[in-house]
């Protein structure tokens, strides 16, 4: 009997290796082309239809005419002439309200998706995201705290939804405060995985107590912006906010993407990760940090959106496995795509009534996790 030993031959290797890798890439394309794709119909989509070549003129104005002014010469040596769009109100509509909403989106998807890819290679658990550690119900009271002494603590405050920068900060540092004390208590019992992911249930619910206590005690306007603000949505869209999280949000996914082969490590086990000469919880305190950051930082424009972090990892990791250089890019470009589709779903679906994107998330996830389910009986989840 002859064995086959093609499959085991260095040139067999390489050529699976690369076959591999041009489907990741291919992928990664695809992916990159949904999302544009996306951001144009959200940008022509809405109360008022917006045509897409009134699309990219406004688009194309709003890039060059700072350029030129800033740069006169440039003018004279790259001479470009555009016409005005054809609907006056077509520049207010988009790069007033449509732009600075969709590229909020696009950041809080890639932001969510990245940090639940990174915390579950860390954890090395399918079910961890940027809510399984409490970070969600510590943002949540942060900003129910904001919301309920705001004009105790500021004097003012300003209709709808109060003052929004003291919300931000609330929703922030509580957020961080979470991981810390996820990670102080994980650290004193043995710094386990299953240890970090009980303490982050457990710290979830004391700040859902307190979130429920906020809720209890606040008058029926103050209720009510609790309750809008736990749905999750765009409101929060400005081009400030978009300057604030565009830097914060690169230099997270940067950091993240150069742990990448640490986490392919790591994926093997920590003995494994260690005997390599990876500091296997220095790795795991960093990453935390860092895609908490990440999290917080949107959550706090945001308020709470869930199964972002859950989903796009699942989608990805089952279409191009566990590579973490790969994972985690793919992951981005999926979950900016879901995100802004399910937005632009919500402001438009009943419009001119805006419903929170968190509602249509949670059907969303609820149903891609029922499918799981069905589809993985005895396989576990993937």
């Amino acid at each position: 009997m002859v064995q086959d030993t093609r499959i085991h031959s260095p040139s067999a290797v390489n050529t699976l290796y690369r076959s591999g890798g041009l489907r990741r890439i291919a992928l990664l394309v695809a992916l990159a082309i949904i999302l544009i794709a996306a951001v144009i119909w959200a940008a022509c989509t809405g109360t008022v239809e917006v045509s897409v070549h009134d699309t990219y003129l406004v688009c194309a104005h709003a890039v060059l005419d700072p350029l030129y002014t800033a740069l006169p010469g440039l003018a004279a040596m790259v001479p470009v002439t555009l016409p005005p769009p054809s609907d006056p109100q077509a520049t207010l509509i988009v790069t007033g309200f449509r732009l600075p909403r969709i590229l909020l989106a696009v950041l809080t998807g890639i932001s969510l998706a990245v940090a639940g890819s990174v915390m579950q290679g860390l954890l090395r658990n399918p079910l961890v995201s940027p809510f399984t550690l409490g970070l969600s119900s510590a943002a949540s009271f942060g900003a129910a705290v904001a919301i309920v002494i705001g004009p105790a603590v500021l004097g003012t405050m300003a209709p709808g939804m109060g003052n929004d920068a003291f919300i931000i900060l609330m929703a922030f540092l509580f957020g961080w405060l979470s991981m810390f004390l996820v990670y102080m208590i994980a650290r004193s019992r043995g710094m386990s995985q299953s240890m970090l992911i009980l303490a982050g249930v457990v710290i979830g619910y004391i700040f859902q107590a307190g979130v429920m206590g906020m809720n209890y005690i606040s008058s029926s306007d103050r209720l009510r912006d609790i309750v809008v603000w736990l749905m999750g949505g765009m409101w929060g869209a400005s081009w400030n906010a978009v300057f604030i999280l565009t830097p914060v949000c690169l230099g997270c996914f940067i950091i993240l993407e150069l742990m990448a082969w640490d986490l392919n490590a790591l994926s093997s086990g920590d003995d494994v990760a260690q005997s390599i000469g990876i500091n296997v919880e220095r790795l795991r305190l960093k990453g935390l940090m860092v895609a908490t950051f990440a999290s917080s930082c949107c959550l706090a424009f945001t308020g709470i959106i869930g199964f972002i972090g859950l989903m796009a990892p699942h989608i990805c990791r089952m279409l191009i496995g566990n590579d973490h250089r790969y994972l985690i890019p793919c992951s981005a470009l999926l979950g900016a795509s879901i995100l802004l589709i399910s937005d632009t779903v919500a402001r438009t679906i009943l419009s001119p009534v805006e419903i929170p994107v968190g509602i249509i998330m949670y059907l969303i996830g609820g149903c891609f996790f029922l499918f799981l389910i069905l589809r993985g009986r005895g396989r576990g989840l993937y």
